[in-house]
């Protein structure tokens, strides 16, 4: 399947293997994607940012070509994506920190 496949047509394979619980994470996803509070922009970009986070290249790829149809600039992109990589950064250290603690204690 090609990068170009109109996904929002298909039904997803959680859906089809698992339409109890796929069905209703599928319609929840839909209406994270419907106007709300947020406006179309922002949404995009905290979508590009999470799924860049958990590198989806498919999710990363469709929300910047969103992001891009609902106005939002190459910059705004490169600086959302830049905030996603450095809180992902503190998030990792802070991890980090925990577990280094629990086995190597706070000092040098």
């Amino acid at each position: 399947m090609s990068r170009e496949t109109d996904f929002s047509k298909m039904t997803a394979w959680y859906v089809l293997n698992s339409p109890e619980i796929g069905k209703p994470f599928s319609d929840f996803y839909s209406a994270c994607n419907k106007d709300g509070i947020l406006d179309k922009k922002t949404r995009e970009l905290v979508m590009l940012a999470v799924a860049s986070i958990f590198r989806c290249p498919e999710c990363t790829e469709a929300h910047i070509k969103a992001a891009l149809e609902a106005g939002v600039s190459k910059e705004e992109i490169t600086e959302a994506l830049l905030i996603a990589a450095a809180e992902a950064a503190g998030t990792q250290i802070s991890w980090a920190k925990e577990i280094y603690q629990k086995y190597l204690g706070n000092g040098a």
